[in-house]
């Protein structure tokens, strides 16, 4: 985890300090990040109650850029269906990407009894989830002291990035994210941050080809 929290962390503040900077108090700042526990979607509904959007119009937002997470659990679900239900619900307010990543790919590559598997989850996600509320209350709260040189932002890709290549351990695999992040990347436009979406879907719809290519023998 140490390496990701590297880049977590100035993610946080980022977020942190942005709600500062758009009128939210401390206390609604930590209650949204709580709350919401989710980077992308805490930005976009920050700049929309900035902007004083209707608040159905920022909980609609928040739901389509995160519905990446039904994505996420549906993957996570057959190794952990033998759990009872409330640790599933734990396991589902604490699902960030990092926690995915990480747990998904120790899950496929080790047979572990499902206790463990739980526990290596929280193991990820515990110290995700502290980190981020412990950093967005401290961006928070220094507001928009930090320098603009600072280059904060620019950790969150390099966090995506660590997650990411990892991962990438056949063909299939790199031609879903390859479409994907063109995808997403050429989709920038749309609405409501609906490129993260369709990028998402159209990576998974090439992963699948390649895949069935190459268990045809079609040179994927």
């Amino acid at each position: 985890m140490a390496p990701l929290a590297l880049g977590v962390a100035p993610f946080g503040l980022v977020v942190g300090a942005t709600a500062a900077e758009e009128g939210l108090s401390t206390l609604q700042a930590v209650g949204l990040s709580v709350g919401v526990f989710a980077g992308a979607s805490q930005l976009a509904a920050i700049d929309l109650l900035g902007a004083g959007a209707p608040l159905l119009v920022v909980i609609a937002t928040a739901l389509v850029i995160n519905m990446r997470m039904v994505m996420y659990s549906a993957s996570l679900a057959p190794h952990v269906r033998e759990l009872p239900r409330r640790r599933r619900l734990a396991m589902s307010y604490l699902l960030v990407d990092q926690a995915y990543a990480l747990s998904v790919l120790r899950w496929e590559r080790h047979d572990e009894p499902v206790r463990v598997r739980f526990a290596f989850y929280l193991a990820v996600a515990l110290p995700l989830w502290t980190i981020w509320q412990t950093t967005t209350l401290v961006g928070a709260v220094v507001g928009s002291r930090v320098p603009d040189g600072v280059p904060l932002s620019f950790t969150v890709t390099l966090v995506f990035l660590a997650v990411l290549v990892p991962s990438l351990t056949d063909r299939p695999r790199i031609v879903a994210a390859v479409v994907a992040g063109g995808v997403a990347m050429g989709a920038r436009g749309l609405p409501a941050d609906l490129a993260l979406i369709v990028g998402a879907v159209c990576g998974i719809a090439a992963g699948v080809w390649a895949e069935a290519r190459a268990d045809t023998g079609g040179g994927a």
